[in-house]
């Protein structure tokens, strides 16, 4: 059985491209609830699928490594003895008829071997300098400066338009951890097989195809979904039946941003809040804010935005204002800073300012100690007072 590769086995099966951990932090990026499907399965190493071929990435200070595993098309090997390589986890759900639509449907094929570093490029859009815009929103935004000095690297992924939406409609009433859950099911009953690490089965994103599948709903429902099944099948049905397929997704990376989101927003299941995540997270839509009570409780707490004051539940002019003020604050790029504060305020991420905290105080005694010293006229042990310093029977040096 195949296990999850680690850098510190040796690079051979690893490639590498030049990206600074200020550029990109892959913790906070990819743990921040922007993508549901990666997980960290070793030490700063973390697996996901991406471009229907499943990775692991791992960084050091100045260099993103990947490494990229066989599927069962390119190896001939199954995923598993549980169930046979395609067989739905939840019962037939039309397979036959759903395998042969797939096959029409799908046109896009697997990211092809040589192309791997331009996929990771653009899914990370490492064209986007991300350390001139830390250093612009700072200038305008004293909080964010002061933010930012602690969570680098947070960058806006460019994900798959299906992947997204069809992810970010089971975020409704839900946190990141349950979601996963959520995603992860829903991809390995009805998404193709990859690969199998370490006891752990790996699943394509499920195509419009299947989703739109007449069984799905109740499929969903036997799994966790709740309401969102219903939501879930009849999206996929929509987009199919009165948009001709995924390619409608596609093209809404042209469209405005208000048209995209009114377009999103005629599918079962799309709100406000999942139509802006779609629109800037993969229909290039940078300047969108999605706005949760979670975002409106930053707007309040930390920037004394007075949007929706009085209004106890999130209004579409709620939404429009406080996006609004936004971007006037933070620019053309306004979702890529919304989301360095909401990785911020994210619990699984308190340590990092509990740890920047100490390391503040402790800068702050060393200056203090260095001023007492000057007061006192002590001279400092190191290098250029070498020769001054004595030591005592006990071991420790003195003068």
């Amino acid at each position: 059985m195949s296990q999850h590769a680690l850098l510190s086995d040796g690079t051979k099966t690893w490639s590498s491209l030049a990206c600074s951990r200020s550029e990109l932090r892959l913790d906070l990026t990819l743990g921040c609830g922007q993508s549901f499907r990666w997980r960290e399965t070793g030490d700063h190493h973390w697996t996901g699928v991406m471009g229907g071929r499943v990775w692991t990435l791992t960084q050091t200070d100045d260099t993103l490594w990947y490494h990229i595993y066989n599927s069962p098309s390119s190896t001939g090997e199954g995923v598993g003895t549980k169930r046979r390589a395609g067989d739905p986890l939840c019962g037939s759900v039309g397979s036959s008829k759903r395998s042969k639509r797939v096959k029409e449907e799908e046109k896009e094929e697997p990211v092809a071997y040589g192309k791997e570093e331009e996929l990771l490029k653009d899914y990370f859009q490492l064209a986007v300098k991300l350390g001139d815009l830390y250093r612009e929103w700072g200038a305008a935004d004293p909080h964010f400066k002061h933010i930012a000095n602690i969570f680098t690297g947070v960058r806006m992924l460019r994900q798959d338009p299906i992947e997204c939406l069809f992810s970010f409609i089971c975020t409704s009433n839900n946190h990141i951890s349950r979601i996963q859950g959520m995603v992860e099911r829903l991809c390995q009953s009805l998404g193709a097989p990859l690969c199998q690490l370490d006891q752990t089965s790996y699943h394509d994103f499920p195509s419009l195809s299947a989703l739109a599948d007449s069984g799905v709903e109740e499929c969903l429902r036997d799994l966790g979904f709740g309401y969102r099944a219903k939501f879930l099948q009849q999206s996929a049905r929509h987009i199919l039946d009165s948009h001709g397929g995924p390619y409608w997704l596609q093209e809404l990376r042209a469209a405005t941003y208000l048209q995209a989101r009114e377009a999103l927003r005629t599918l079962p299941g799309v709100g406000p809040k999942v139509a802006d995540c779609v629109c800037l997270m993969s229909l290039d839509k940078a300047c969108v804010v999605p706005v949760d009570t979670h975002v409106w409780q930053i707007a309040k707490r930390d920037y004394r935005c007075t949007a929706g004051t009085g209004q106890k539940s999130l209004t579409d002019k709620v939404h429009r204002e406080i996006g609004d003020f936004f971007r006037q604050l933070w620019g053309p790029y306004a979702g890529w800073a919304h989301s360095v504060l909401f990785c911020a305020d994210l619990k699984k991420f308190q340590k990092l300012k509990e740890t920047a905290s100490l390391k503040q105080e402790e800068v702050k005694h060393e200056i203090k100690v260095e001023g007492d010293r000057k007061k006192l006229k002590i001279p400092q042990t190191g290098p250029r007072n070498a020769k001054k310093c004595v030591k005592h029977t006990d071991g420790h040096p003195g003068w």
